[in-house]
């Protein structure tokens, strides 16, 4: 690799470190220093942790060891030729990199995608999770929304991108013409299309499904949970919220009104401070 490109590889923001998980060379950052805490990005296109948490990490990571890897099939982690993207393969990829770090236990944060992936991983490797997080969390039967038949359905454009961000966000202030084209940009990187189309075709109600854990499994769920959704989410019906809410015995709800689905960035301040409190609790009665 040429100075140059190396220069720029270090200029992104986006990647961080390498490590290999359940066999997937996975991109990470880590940050902080405290008990860990795991956060699990979404399912949009072009989408990295680092473009999900940018503004949660630095808050968060104050008072606690901060993880956010991408998830294989999105941002800077491999893409090995012939995967078939599923739960289990995501879930194992998450354990895996707790392994790899030597961490036996964690807080987990799920947003969206990222939820239904936390649920699973607190089902199925209970005790390696402490506390959980679920925002705008899939994981629970819905019908397929507009807006999320829009996302999974994307096809590279700048004007298909911009209506996305219009379905993310509440506040239309967010929605620049330049984040559009930074998104569209990070869409239509090599590789990153290619994964995302694959991930999610048509008929897509079979992907909620698929990503779907069963009742009696979240109704069992031991851990703390807090539930966080934005009221004006087009994206996850705020009633996904609702159901997480009765299922999970030691559950806690918090809605952010004049919020769309992206609670983390909408309300970015709020939210860090909403998480960093509720798993500040756990920190305290250790």
């Amino acid at each position: 690799m040429s100075a140059v490109a190396i220069q720029a590889v270090h200029a992104n923001p986006e990647i961080a470190r390498s490590v290999e998980a359940a066999g997937i060379r996975t991109n990470y950052h880590d940050l902080g220093q405290g008990f860990p805490v795991l956060l699990l990005h979404g399912s949009g296109p072009g989408v990295s942790a680092w473009a999900n948490w940018r503004l949660a990490m630095p808050e968060l990571a104050k008072a606690r060891r901060v993880i956010a890897p991408d998830m294989v099939g999105f941002g800077f982690s491999d893409r090995p030729a012939g995967i078939e993207y599923s739960l289990d393969v995501w879930v194992a990829q998450a354990i895996g990199l707790l392994d790899a770090l030597g961490i036996e236990q964690a807080d987990l944060v799920g947003n969206s995608f990222g939820g239904a992936l936390a649920l699973a991983m607190a089902i199925r490797h209970p005790k390696r999770i402490r506390r959980l997080v679920l925002m705008g969390s899939v994981g629970v039967h819905f019908e397929l929304t507009q807006g999320l038949d829009a996302v999974w359905g994307y096809t590279p454009s700048i004007d298909n991108m911009r209506h996305l961000m219009d379905l993310f966000a509440y506040d239309r202030k967010l929605v620049t013409d330049e984040l559009a084209n930074i998104r569209y940009q990070a869409s239509i990187r090599p590789g990153f299309q290619e994964s995302f189309s694959a991930m999610f075709p048509a008929p897509r109600q079979r992907w909620i499904e698929a990503m779907q854990s069963r009742e009696q499994d979240i109704r069992a769920l031991p851990h703390e949970t807090l539930i966080v959704h934005g009221r004006e989410d087009q994206i996850i019906p705020l009633t996904n919220a609702y159901v997480l809410a009765q299922w999970i015995q030691r559950a806690q709800l918090h809605v952010f009104g004049r919020c769309g689905h992206w609670t983390q960035i909408e309300h970015a301040a709020r939210f860090s401070q909403l998480v960093g409190n509720f798993l500040a609790e756990a920190d305290a009665s250790q």
